[in-house]
């Protein structure tokens, strides 16, 4: 299975919602980045995601999924499965 990073905050209910989406959908290990922890850590998800200051931000290996929405859309789409399950 793909490697999953999620820069997140402690109180964000789509980045819970984006966690149990992805452990619904066989991942067990997600690499959680806690953005208001590290103001170096926000730098780098807005670098890393083009531009983007929300959260989640959700990385599989290293493609760039998005939020919460990003992610369901894809999953709802029948790609999401695929994608974490490409080595």
């Amino acid at each position: 299975m793909a490697k999953v990073v999620m820069y997140c905050t402690a109180v964000c209910p789509y980045c819970v919602a984006a966690e149990r989406l992805l452990k619904s959908r066989g991942v067990a290990d997600i690499e959680k980045i806690r953005v208001d922890l590290d103001p170096a850590k926000m730098d780098e998800m807005i670098e890393r995601s083009g531009g983007r200051r929300t959260v989640p931000q959700v990385f599989i290996g290293d493609i760039h999924v998005g939020g919460f929405d990003d992610t369901s859309a894809l999953d709802a789409a029948g790609k999401l499965v695929p994608l974490l399950n490409a080595s």
